[in-house]
């Protein structure tokens, strides 16, 4: 029993040193200006575009994706109303610039 304690305990040390090591890094880097993270495809003139094709019954969700070349889960975030807007038939308030 007295090797598993010892193990563990050895496992955790090293787990703690890793995640420090881990932080320390991307604080390095956070410092230098770089940003972790997948960059973003949805610019603001392509979810104004997006905005302008909802009030078309014609265009799902799907097609308006596809023709602007993102996946329909994008639009969904980046329009937070978009699920509301689609199921009411509403016409989206029209986007500022910004």
């Amino acid at each position: 029993m007295g090797v598993r304690v010892v193990s563990a305990a050895l496992a955790e040390f090293i787990r703690k040193l890793t995640a420090s090591g881990t932080r320390e890094g991307l604080d390095a880097a956070r410092a230098r200006g770089r940003v972790g993270g997948r960059p973003t495809v949805a610019t603001p003139k392509l979810i104004r575009a997006a905005h302008d094709m909802l009030p078309n019954p014609e265009n799902s969700t799907t097609s308006i994706a596809k023709l602007l070349g993102v996946s329909p889960g994008t639009l969904y975030s980046h329009i937070p109303d978009l699920q509301e807007l689609r199921a009411s038939g509403r016409v989206p308030k029209p986007l500022t610039a910004g």
